[in-house]
């Protein structure tokens, strides 16, 4: 319950906690009857008529119709109201900025896509801020509709301080007192706003609508121009003490090379990223290879040297999930990002490289949301706050004055 709620114990309190139980049935099962209700949720018909009756005065819940099953008259159908409240969700990459727009059942109402050619954090900010506004607008929605915004951006957000630390591929995005900035910018009409790591979000994407469905301890592990890993214990993100778990790429990774700054990037984005299977391939002899997606190419066709590369890459990619896996040992690892894309040619290597160094090797799958996985993550946490949201700024406000 809110804190703005009734007082505990009183009749006003009973109703909202009344309204709570019903509208979570909905949620949770889909449409039914008064009498469905009932049954499933232990309270009594009139309880749980005065309720529907409530919730649809609020524009929570609504009537979808009448059944004839079961004897006697035909019973109304209830749902949970999908357009009661809209959430937003971000995914800042280097090169685009992906906005969705959905309701509270999370069906996907507006869509953009912006090119990111943002050479300042500012710039950022208003960008974003822009296309979150674009999008909204083009649902046919205003901005007091969004309930709930959740950015996923890259490093690690540091809300005290207003940082965004680890995010060099952002230009400014380091810079102290973004981060408030951005969520000002987002909140102007009094949406609640989130900024997650995008690895973080990869995972719960994964979980809430891909590869990792029902499964309880995960590792998401995203490779591309970064690298980085979103983990869930017992289907919960977890992020550590700092907000910082699964920030791999300051792994060690044999020696530091030289003339390298600390840190940036970390030992195993400089080993195991983009940038390194294509340096790897150079070595080679494969020159014409301009990204990790040629050498990927140049791999399927059967070219040697690329086969190798990509077995090495796996070895190094073999290496991140011990580490981790020693210590959580997770049942599922997703791969993610333009490179951990590849799994049908960095499964069987991994797996190879795995059984080597550690008991138990956890399953390895591809990602099935692909350039959209941190968009999803953004929409299912956003959706898990607003539907509290707008249960406690319209039931309990008029439950409270009942």
């Amino acid at each position: 319950m809110g804190q703005n709620g009734p007082p505990v114990g009183t009749p006003a309190h009973m109703r909202a906690l009344n309204q709570r139980l019903v509208l979570d049935r909905l949620r949770a099962q889909g449409e039914a009857t008064r009498p469905r209700i009932a049954a499933d949720t232990g309270l009594s018909k009139p309880t749980v008529g005065q309720a529907l009756l409530d919730l649809e005065q609020h524009g929570l819940v609504r009537t979808t119709g009448r059944t004839l099953a079961g004897p006697g008259r035909a019973a109304v159908v209830y749902q949970a109201a999908p357009d009661a409240g809209h959430v937003v969700g971000v995914d800042i990459g280097r090169r685009v900025i992906r906005v969705a727009v959905a309701d509270l059942e999370g069906s996907i109402v507006a869509r953009l896509d912006e090119p990111n050619r943002c050479r300042s954090a500012s710039a950022l900010v208003r960008t974003v801020s822009e296309s979150a506004g674009r999008a909204v607008a083009a649902a046919g929605l205003g901005p007091d509709d969004v309930v709930s915004t959740v950015v996923g951006t890259p490093g690690v957000p540091d809300p005290a301080t207003g940082t965004v630390h680890r995010a060099p591929n952002l230009p400014g995005w380091e810079r102290r007192g973004v981060l408030h900035e951005l969520v000002s910018a987002l909140a102007a009409a009094g949406s609640d706003v989130v900024v997650e790591n995008d690895a973080n979000l990869c995972a719960v994407g994964e979980h809430a609508l891909g590869a990792a469905l029902g499964v309880d301890v995960l590792v998401c592990l995203t490779v591309g121009t970064g690298i980085g890993m979103g983990l869930l214990v017992e289907g919960r993100l977890f992020r550590g003490a700092h907000g910082a778990a699964g920030e791999i790429a300051d792994l060690p990774y044999g020696p530091r090379p030289s003339g390298a700054a600390p840190r940036r990037p970390g030992p195993v984005e400089s080993a195991a990223a983009g940038r390194a299977v294509v340096d790897a391939a150079h070595a080679l002899g494969l020159t014409k290879a301009k990204s990790a997606k040629d050498v990927f190419r140049l791999a399927r066709a059967g070219d040697e040297r690329a086969l190798r590369v990509v077995e090495e890459e796996a070895e190094k990619l073999a290496y991140v999930v011990s580490a981790v896996t020693a210590v959580l040992d997770p049942r599922l690892i997703v791969l993610g990002g333009g490179i951990g894309g590849n799994t049908d040619l960095l499964a069987g290597p991994m797996r190879r490289a795995l059984a080597a160094t550690i008991p138990a090797v956890p399953d390895i799958v591809a990602g099935q949301l692909g350039e959209d996985a941190v968009l999803a993550g953004a929409i299912a946490t956003a959706l898990g706050t607003a539907r509290e949201l707008v249960f406690d700024r319209r039931g309990l406000r008029h439950a409270g004055s009942a």
